[in-house]
């Protein structure tokens, strides 16, 4: 198979004449299939142009590798593991990308997995958050942290990764599977959406159930009973049953969960993490600055900004939003967090991303729990902030900048649906915070003229970014002291978002199967 690079189609050309553009690159009038592996834009000269990498498969391949921009695929293609059968059923705790992942490859090879997620199912789910931003009734088991899908299912549904591992297609290729668009397979920026995954994770669960799996939802895990480093029993919801292996992907915001096990003595350690601010602006102000004289021929644009500030503090943004919204995504009664959300069609009015300042351990103090400690310290804040039922504390960036309270709202209306109230957020935040925050805004301000001026506003408190904690593993993926314990995704401390978390899911899977499977 050939890798075939730099093929260009105009903005406004139908993928169909691509075919066209190969066979010129490749000077063949022979038969050839193709495969699209990655679309980007091009705006390096005058015209924005779409740019293809393809795989081809042709015949007599070794002809064409002298030709400009040809090389020899790498692609390799993820096949499921193969095992005759299992002697023992795998428990998963939680199904946010890395257990539901890590479920539905156990399912697929015929391991029949028990599943339990202390939330709800995506149905329930969505009407107990509907009832939250309606009336401030907070269901501190099914929110936007927890339940089907875990917190990704209330995003923008970002599916970029920089892993080249091949399982990163495979989390792909599962999407479009149960009903996602194909397009995610090649985009350069591959999104889903809040709206489809809704659609899409409950396919993926029926694909569970009908393969043998079973799935327990709000069910919590409550407590494990360990004899000679091995888990023997664990409690759910009450009740005690045994338990051969556990596949643990409880998310960063399980924070009860941490704590058992820390009282059963299994190794964790602190981790850095980071905490900031949601900023809005509207969608056209970043179209224009991304997109110029392009801008309303392209979809809603992105951006992604990072610095390191003079005393080598890392300011970055994250989980950008184009067209999205800001929701609430506490897990706790009278603690206020939040989070960016944007449907697939990304037509909302304002664009919002994390704002984030990097966190060390001795920031905080480096105790197990002291990072935790210091996020649900800024929640509790930021929920008297906002002063009254959910309310989230707002403030203009020009306003933060001249160290003033917020008196109003410019042109910018907050997309936070259960109301905002202005302040300094100042009280938020410790001075080190503070400090990096203004000069953070002030370096992208000079990337990106206009970001920290006008009426952008800010919105805290995000704090779910990443786990204070990692709870600490081997190279076969086990705990390092339990050993039928398998750590995994972006709550034990291995992953930073849906594709990376569901690669994780996958690799525990693998290992547990290499270890309980026979062949």
């Amino acid at each position: 198979m050939l890798r075939v690079n730099e093929c260009h189609l105009g903005l406004d050309d139908d993928c169909s004449k691509l075919k066209s553009v190969i066979q010129k690159k490749l000077k063949t009038k022979d038969d050839f299939t193709y495969e699209i592996i990655r679309e980007s834009l091009d705006a390096r000269k005058k015209q924005i142009v779409k740019t293809y990498c393809v795989d081809v498969t042709i015949e007599h391949e070794e002809k064409y590798l002298h030709l400009k921009d040809v090389t020899v695929s790498k692609t390799v293609h993820y096949q499921n593991p193969s095992y005759a059968s299992f002697e023992k059923r795998p428990v998963v705790i939680g199904m946010g990308p890395s257990g539901l992942y890590c479920a539905l490859l156990l399912a697929e090879c015929n391991a029949r997995p028990i599943v339990f997620e202390r939330g709800s199912m995506v149905e329930k789910r969505l009407k107990d958050i509907e009832l939250f931003s309606k009336t401030g009734i907070l269901n501190e088991n099914s929110n936007v942290q927890f339940g089907e899908g875990g917190a990704g299912t209330f995003s923008d549904g970002k599916l970029t990764s920089r892993s080249k591992d091949p399982r990163s297609h495979k989390v792909l290729e599962e999407f479009v599977t149960f009903g996602a668009d194909p397009k995610i397979l090649y985009e350069a920026y591959p999104h889903i959406g809040r709206d489809q995954l809704a659609e899409i994770i409950p396919r993926m669960r029926q694909r569970i159930l009908d393969l043998g799996g079973e799935i327990y939802f709000d069910h919590t895990l409550e407590d494990i009973h360990i004899e000679k480093d091995v888990i023997t029993r664990i409690q759910v919801n009450g009740q005690w049953m045994p338990c051969d292996d556990l596949l643990l992907g409880i998310g960063h915001s399980a924070r009860d969960t941490f704590h058992m096990l820390a009282d059963r003595q299994v190794m964790c350690e602190p981790k850095n993490f980071a905490v900031g601010v949601r900023i809005e602006h509207e969608q056209t102000f970043i179209n224009q600055q991304q997109y110029g004289e392009f801008a309303e021929k392209l979809p809603p644009a992105s951006y992604r900004l990072t610095h390191t500030t003079k005393k080598g503090r890392g300011v970055y943004t994250f989980c950008m939003c184009p067209g999205g919204e800001v929701v609430m995504a506490t897990s706790k009664k009278e603690h206020l967090v939040v989070n960016g959300m944007s449907l697939h069609a990304r037509d909302g009015k304002n664009a919002n991303s994390a704002l984030l300042v990097q966190i060390r351990k001795e920031d905080v103090g480096e105790e197990l729990f002291d990072g935790m400690d210091f996020q649900e310290s800024l929640e509790k804040k930021a929920f008297e902030l906002g002063g009254k039922n959910y309310y989230a504390p707002v403030q203009k960036v020009q306003d933060y900048l001249c160290h003033q309270k917020s008196t109003g709202l410019g042109n910018i209306k907050p997309t936070y649906a259960l109301g905002t109230t202005c302040c300094d957020l100042h009280d938020l935040f410790p001075d080190f915070i503070n400090e990096a925050l203004e000069e953070g805004l002030c370096a992208f301000d000079s990337k990106m003229k206009g970001f920290a001026q006008g009426d952008a506003l800010l919105c805290g408190v995000e704090s779910r970014s990443t786990s204070p904690i990692r709870i600490v593993r081997n190279n076969e993926l086990t705990s390092v002291n339990i050993q039928n314990l398998y750590p995994m995704g972006e709550g034990a401390g291995y992953a930073g978002g849906i594709v990376s978390a569901a690669i994780d899911g996958l690799k525990c899977a693998e290992e547990w199967m290499k270890r309980r499977g026979k062949k």
